[in-house]
């Protein structure tokens, strides 16, 4: 039940010292701040604000996973007429539907989220690096 990142520890720590810097999980951060390092500070700032930029924007996967119960609720009659008619299992089919949406979207929004903090991350020490 720990996070990625105790998995990503017990990971590396079965590893030889000598070949944690070459760890497949350790390439692709590694190739972003390579990418990074070779752009100017400039350059390097307006990237960071449109990713804080994009960072807030991701917001709105929760707001719709949110959104979706008001709707339904203010069509709640024909929607239930539709769902509950004469023994249907139609609302099985409904909810099963809507909770693997509901999931996949948390998931995305949590993985962008994660990714955004990482690039940021990156940025920002590249940037205190050169001040």
């Amino acid at each position: 039940m720990r996070g990625d990142a105790h998995k990503l520890y017990l990971r590396l720590r079965e590893m030889p010292i000598e070949d944690i810097k070459e760890s497949r999980y350790l390439k692709e951060p590694a190739s972003i701040k390579e990418f990074y390092q070779l752009l100017d500070s400039e350059t390097l700032k307006l990237i960071y604000y449109q990713i804080v930029k994009e960072k807030s924007g991701i917001g709105i996967i929760p707001i719709f996973a949110t959104a979706i119960p008001w709707l339904l609720f203010l069509f709640a009659n024909p929607l239930e007429n539709f769902l509950f008619h004469d023994g249907s299992s139609n609302w099985m089919i409904f909810s099963i539907i809507y909770l693997i949406l509901l999931t996949i979207s948390l998931i995305l929004h949590f993985k962008e989220k994660a990714w955004a903090g990482v690039h940021t991350e990156i940025i920002q020490d590249i940037l205190a690096k050169r001040d």
